[in-house]
């Protein structure tokens, strides 16, 4: 998804690749360009592959080896398939690290051997770009103005709205947060002495001030983001409360309420044998189980719901 902003000044009528090493996942995207200026092209393909790569970054600042070496070994099987299965051409295919992965000390190791297996330059997309990003690729344009987008990623939470200044100018404001799903699973699990649920829950709780502290210093930056209307989430954590708690649906947009994100956490907490269950013959929520651990869904409901919860009128 995030690749395809920087297709827009290539050459058209053509086949392009993206690979992004995400904080969760690396998401590779295939495209078939045929007009740039009027936003013409298909996704030909897409899929992800879990690799949770920021989970080093909470532990002692960097990328661990292992994650590393993963995370390198499913680039360069993706760049291969894109060489020679879907025939595209070498300068058609992009590599891209997120926001997220940028936070860590040791991410020009990746970063170099990516370089060595594919001579590609490892492209970085801070959280100030992946939000304008975001609200270019999700938000309709005629909402623009009426609306501010929050992704919460598994290494941060990141986002931005747009006003109108001088001259009828847009210009986009960031919002952004250090902490994601990953993230701060994993800053509990360090801090915990046993590993087991009901520590990790008292020692979420425990941090839950910090949390809302961070959500509030994010807004006060760029206070105009809750005078808005509309409120758009996107991310890991908002796809798990979708497929788990909405059900699945074929709307682009699905609305939902602040009540039903408590009701989603208090589950989550409490009642996670529901989904487990729920699992057995439901493969949308299989898949959710397999990506994303209790203790990791737990931490996303929770950072979700500080996200939404300093909004006025959030009731509405």
């Amino acid at each position: 998804m995030l690749c395809t902003i920087t297709l827009i000044y290539l050459k058209e009528s053509a086949n392009f690749e993206g690979i992004e090493i995400g904080s969760k996942g690396d998401k590779t995207t295939v495209l078939d360009v045929a007009t740039i200026k009027r936003g013409n092209y298909a996704v030909k393909s897409f899929w992800t592959e879990n690799i949770g790569i920021e989970k080093g970054i909470a532990k002692h600042g960097n990328l661990a080896k292992e994650d590393i070496d993963k995370a390198v070994a499913t680039v360069i099987a993706n760049y291969s398939k894109m060489l020679y299965d879907f025939e595209i051409a070498d300068e058609n295919i992009f590599i891209v690290r997120s926001s997220g992965v940028v936070m860590a000390k040791n991410t020009q190791i990746l970063a170099n051997k990516i370089y060595l297996a594919t001579t590609k330059t490892l492209a970085f997309i801070d959280a100030q770009t992946e939000g304008k990003m975001l609200l270019k690729g999700c938000v309709p344009p005629e909402e623009y103005i009426n609306s501010v987008i929050l992704d919460i990623g598994g290494g941060n939470t990141k986002g931005g709205y747009v006003d109108v200044r001088n001259n009828d100018v847009f210009v986009f404001f960031p919002l952004s947060v250090n902490f994601g799903t990953i993230t701060l699973t994993e800053t509990i699990i360090k801090n915990s002495k046993q590993d087991n649920l009901s520590e990790f829950k008292a020692k979420l709780f425990g941090f839950l001030p910090t949390l809302r502290k961070q959500v509030d210093t994010m807004y006060s930056s760029n206070p105009e983001a809750l005078d808005k209307k509309k409120v758009f989430m996107s991310g890991g954590a908002v796809w798990a409360f979708s497929k788990l708690y909405n059900g699945v649906t074929k709307e682009s947009f699905n609305k939902f309420t602040i009540e039903n994100v408590l009701d989603y956490g208090a589950v989550l907490k409490n009642n996670f044998k529901k989904f487990e269950d729920l699992a057995i013959t439901d493969k949308k929520v299989e898949t959710v189980l397999k990506t994303y651990s209790q203790k990791y869904l737990i931490s996303g409901s929770n950072r979700l719901l500080f996200t939404l919860e300093a909004i006025p009128n959030k009731n509405n």
